[in-house]
Order: structure tokens, then C-alpha cells, then sequence
């Protein structure tokens, strides 16, 4: 099949929405598919009534820094092409049998492609309030698309708001074993705790640095390791260590050298930083942020506590500092789940739906 995914803009640093299309991507160029993914400068309409008047300039000078399109925080197989254009008119988008809109700012476009672009489907991956407004959210779950979800829990909030099943699946995520594996003994590990820092208001990280704070009270020697694609706005405690863009293989040593992952975000598609952390032997702490759920079951595999709550956040994460038999139960049963989700068992899936006619 010739399949075109289509993002919302260009990611110079990880993110988890366009993490997700470029392991779609490789995986399905290596089962044979022809695959494009369109990056659109411009993707709102408010944006793209603009462009004659300031963002020509802009989309010339940007497209003279991507003549060679380049993702350097991700390894994007030389099979897939990259293609990059000023704004989703139609004109500027391949003929193909299957085309994907991955985000509610792509599928706004997408929906109104002729039949020449290919079969329609929709990569959900986006949430209101945080993600985008929820009547436009909303607006593209009811239009005419197969809609993919990545996590049973996005699946039943587009099914309460649209009440629409038939043209709904979900196909939870996989993680790359091959890299996300366990080196270090769950055992032998030190008190040392990582956290996924990001600037993004539902990740909610001043939250985590509040748990912390409480546990680092309790035990004066905790390590905590902070890793993200930014360096945070405000100060972080000085006994505490900021990674800034962690080389794949430093984070999976990071996690390794973990007891405990912490996940503070309000909501999550699906959360790839506890699951990653999962398959390389940390107990997991984390709020229930919706899409953890595919996975993280409390008290069997992880401990979850509601969002926007710090301090029951550091009491589950001195549960384990005080317990380490259930921090190491806890370790194995993560790990042994997570080995449920892999990229070949979802692609298999998707491959499956995208022939679908």
C-alpha cells in the first residue's frame, strides 16, 4: 500500500505523537508499504489565512533550513519519505491508497481530501482540554474517518462524546524491547528515583518535584534523576539532576540505574516514559492519568494515585522506599506486563485495518 501519514508541524525535539508515526512508519516500510509523511508547516486555518502576510518569509526560510529533511532525535529508516510542505491544501498532499491524519489540526483537512489521497483514517492520539479545544477535538471524533485510538481509554472518551463504535478500534502501542530492556538487577538498585520532566501544563511536573521533595524529607540520601526534551522554567532543588535530550541508550541506562519511575501528569494517550521504564525494571508511580491504564494496574504492577495530588504521589513512592519486597514485586509484575505490548503486535493490527475497505 502506498500510505501517507500527516502531522501537525515539525518536532525538533521527542515528542510522543510524532514518536508514534515514525515507528509506524519504519515498521510498515519494512513489511513493504510505500510510506510518506507530510509535515505541514501551517496547519490551523487561522494560521494558513496568514501566510500571505507573514508566513511566506517564514515557510521560505524554514524550507531553506529542511532542503534535507532531517529528524536527528529519531532514526528514520532512508525508506520512508519525508515530505514537508508550506500548509494541508490538498494540492500539496500525494495520491495514495491509504491516507492518516495524525492530530485534530490534520484531520480538519484531511477529511475534506478527495478519494485521490486514499481511504481516510484517524490516528487519535489528542485530548481536550490540554491538546487542542474540546469542540474541535470533538468535531473531527464524529467526522467520516476509521478512527484509530492508541489506549482503551481514548477509545471510551471518543465513544461517550460521539457515541459512534462503528468506526472506532483501538490498537494500544508497543515498546522496542530490543532497547527498552533490563540490564541492572531490580534487586540491587540504589535509592534513586527518575522523572519525565516536561513544560507541558498536563504533565503536571511541578507536581512531581512537590512528591519528591516530601520523600527526599524522609530520606536525606534519594537521588532523583529528571530527564526532558527542555530545561524547566523554574529552578529545581539543587540535589536533584536535570538530562536535557537524553541520548536513547543514557536513558534507558537512567532507568536501570532507577528503583522507581514517577509519573505526575493530569492525562496521557497512553504514557510512554512509565511503560518504557516498565521493560527496564522500575516500580512505577504514577497518577492515573487515563492512558496508563492499558498497562499499570494498582497495587498488582505499579501504585497510582489521582492527578493533581503531590502528596498521595510521595506517600505511594514511600510505600516502596520503606517496602522493598513490594518495590521489587512490583518491578517484576511491570515487567513481565509490558512485555505484552510490542510494535510488532500493533502494526500487525493496524496493517490490518488500514486494508480494510
Amino acid at each position: 500500500m502506498q500510505i501517507t501519514f500527516v502531522l501537525p508541524g515539525w518536532a525538533r525535539k521527542p515528542s510522543g505523537g510524532f514518536k508514534v508515526v515514525y515507528e509506524y512508519a519504519n515498521r510498515l516500510s519494512e513489511r513493504g508499504h510505500k510510506i510518506r509523511i507530510v509535515h505541514s508547516l501551517l496547519t490551523s486555518p487561522e494560521q494558513a489565512s496568514l501566510k500571505k502576510k507573514i508566513a511566506t518569509p517564514l515557510i521560505l526560510a524554514t524550507n531553506l533550513l529542511f532542503e534535507i529533511p532531517r529528524v536527528s532525535w529519531f532514526d528514520i529508516s532512508p525508506k520512508v519519505d519525508i515530505i514537508i510542505v508550506k500548509d494541508l491544501e490538498e494540492k500539496f498532499i500525494p495520491e495514495g491508497d491509504v491516507i492518516v491524519a495524525a492530530g485534530w489540526q490534520t484531520a480538519e483537512y484531511v477529511v475534506q481530501y478527495s478519494s485521490f489521497k486514499g481511504r481516510k483514517f484517524y490516528l487519535v492520539m489528542d485530548f481536550y482540554p490540554w491538546l487542542g479545544p474540546k469542540d474541535r477535538i470533538e468535531a473531527t471524533w464524529r467526522a467520516p474517518f476509521k478512527k484509530i485510538t492508541i489506549s482503551h481509554w481514548l477509545y471510551e472518551k471518543i465513544l461517550q462524546a460521539t457515541m459512534q463504535r462503528n468506526d472506532l478500534i483501538a490498537i494500544p502501542l508497543g515498546i522496542n524491547h530490543r532497547r527498552f530492556n533490563l540490564i541492572e538487577d531490580v534487586n540491587l538498585r540504589a535509592n534513586r528515583i527518575s522523572m519525565m520532566y516536561s513544560r507541558g501544563s498536563y504533565k503536571a511536573p511541578e507536581d512531581g518535584i512537590s512528591a519528591l521533595e516530601i520523600c527526599k524529607a524522609q530520606y536525606p540520601t534519594l537521588e532523583v534523576t529528571l530527564f526532558g526534551p527542555a530545561r524547566p522554567r523554574k529552578a529545581i532543588p539543587s540535589w536533584m539532576v536535570f538530562r536535557k535530550n537524553v541520548p536513547e541508550e543514557d536513558l534507558v541506562r537512567i532507568y536501570n540505574q532507577s528503583k522507581i519511575h514517577v509519573c505526575c501528569s493530569l492525562a496521557e494517550g497512553f504514557a510512554f516514559p512509565p511503560a518504557e521504564a516498565m521493560a527496564c525494571g522500575c516500580a512505577v508511580v504514577s497518577t492515573d492519568c487515563g492512558g496508563i491504564r492499558e498497562y499499570a494496574e494498582h497495587g498488582v504492577n505499579a501504585l497510582l494515585s489521582p492527578p493533581e495530588d503531590p502528596k498521595g504521589l510521595a506517600q505511594n513512592v514511600l510505600r516502596l522506599l520503606d517496602d522493598d519486597n513490594l518495590r521489587v514485586r512490583l518491578a517484576k509484575a511491570g515487567y513481565e506486563k509490558i512485555q505484552e505490548f510490542t510494535w510488532d503486535k500493533a502494526v500487525t493490527r493496524l496493517e490490518e485495518v488500514l486494508r480494510q475497505k
